[in-house]
């Protein structure tokens, strides 16, 4: 009877453990995802790659990314959350060291790639597991999470790897050196949990690269892809090429400088995401297309001759705007799944969002070399300005 006992204890032990060290896995992914983006313009003086190549290596990540969901997006529905966890951080500590080796863009560009690979097989099993890892009376935070917390990574990441430059001798290798320790310890935290979906047949057949979106969730999935390509095609541009606007059209040069680009849009927009949280759904979704657009109409103006404090306020605005406007479809999508379509459906969710986040960055930097910095970041914002008016007219049509 004792051992039972015991053995019910430690149970409900780990059970009362799995959402805060789940939730704080797919944090550290996102923390993971956007180190290197301070570190692409000392990479860049460095090693003497272009602009466009730039791109490359940032999106090497998010292609990689789209790949892994296409094909590992439903596996976790059929196996299990944790085997896929499990593996996706393997991975992550394999592209941690390969980043900490790297010495040319090659190089980098590789452990970019598979950085991607491990957050795609990772993403979708683990948004699902922290849902279903919520309490049963908090699965409504448990979706919130979801949206705040690759937000919350990226800034984080990013402002960390910045400062570090300052405070730390050879941080483009130190920073991965410790990464390399944080994720097998995050996987011995995810052996511990128990799993939070059963297992079912068509494990092999759900490898087979498809796109599919269950017929409850269909409209308004749809309905959201131009708040995410907003969201993402912003945030892909910041990760990529925000440092290189701040030394070419600004002429600042500071590595805090640097890691604070991409922490003020996705620092502002997990903050809104919480705060925001009881207001509904619907409007945070016209809010956030509404904000996003302020924000892309400060930037065209700050590029234009406004100046970098301008720069600034424009990223704060459409922060806001990214974080309510992403946790929004969070909340609006998450509900309309059923157990066996929900890693399913947040793969569909990041398929847009992954491919707003590679996609038009990598047409961007190419750009660079034929039209200058300046005026593809000029158009580049006025694209986003007229998808996120877009947004906000059919949200409005509810």
């Amino acid at each position: 009877m004792s051992n039972s006992t015991d053995l019910r204890s430690v149970e409900r032990r780990a059970t009362a453990y799995a959402f805060p060290i789940l939730a704080t896995v797919l944090f550290a992914f996102f923390f993971a995802a956007s180190t290197p983006s301070p570190l692409f313009v000392i990479f860049q003086r460095a090693w003497g790659f272009s602009p466009g190549m730039l791109t490359v290596a940032f999106s090497a990540y998010a292609i990689a990314l789209l790949a892994a969901l296409l094909v590992a997006g439903a596996l976790s529905d059929h196996v299990g959350r944790r085997p896929v966890i499990i593996g996706a951080l393997i991975l992550q500590t394999l592209a941690m060291y390969l980043f900490a080796c790297a010495g040319d863009i090659n190089q980098l560009i590789i452990a970019r790639c598979i950085q991607g690979l491990a957050t795609g097989v990772a993403s979708g099993a683990l948004s699902a597991a922290v849902v279903e890892a919520a309490p049963p009376n908090h699965k409504k935070s448990g979706a919130l999470f979801t949206s705040v917390a690759p937000l919350a990574g990226l800034a984080t990441g990013s402002l960390v790897t910045g400062l570090s430059v300052h405070w730390i001798s050879e941080a483009e290798v130190v920073v991965f050196e410790l990464l390399a320790v944080v994720f097998p310890l995050a996987l011995l935290g995810v052996g511990c949990v128990p799993e939070t979906a059963g297992r079912r047949a068509g494990a092999l057949a759900s490898l087979a690269p498809r796109f599919a979106v269950g017929a409850k969730a269909r409209s308004a999935y749809f309905r959201s892809v131009p708040l995410l390509l907003a969201i993402w095609a912003l945030c892909g541009l910041y990760m990529s090429l925000a440092p290189s606007i701040l030394v070419t059209v600004f002429q600042v040069y500071n590595p805090g400088l640097n890691g604070l680009t991409v922490a003020a849009l996705c620092g502002p927009a997990a903050l809104a995401a919480g705060l925001l949280r009881t207001r509904p759904s619907l409007a945070n979704a016209k809010f956030g297309s509404l904000a996003i657009a302020i924000g892309l109409a400060t930037l065209v103006a700050a590029v234009s001759g406004g100046g970098v404090v301008m720069f600034f306020a424009g990223t704060l605005i459409a922060g806001i705007g990214s974080g309510a406007g992403f946790s929004a479809v969070m909340q609006i999508l998450a509900p309309l799944a059923d157990e066996h379509e929900r890693a399913e459906l947040f793969a569909a969710i990041f398929i847009a969002c992954y491919l707003s986040l590679s996609v038009p960055p990598i047409v961007a930097g190419f750009q660079v070399g034929i039209f200058g910095l300046l005026d593809t970041a000029r158009v580049y914002f006025t694209l986003m300005l007229v998808v996120a008016l877009v947004s906000g007219w059919l949200y409005r049509q509810i």
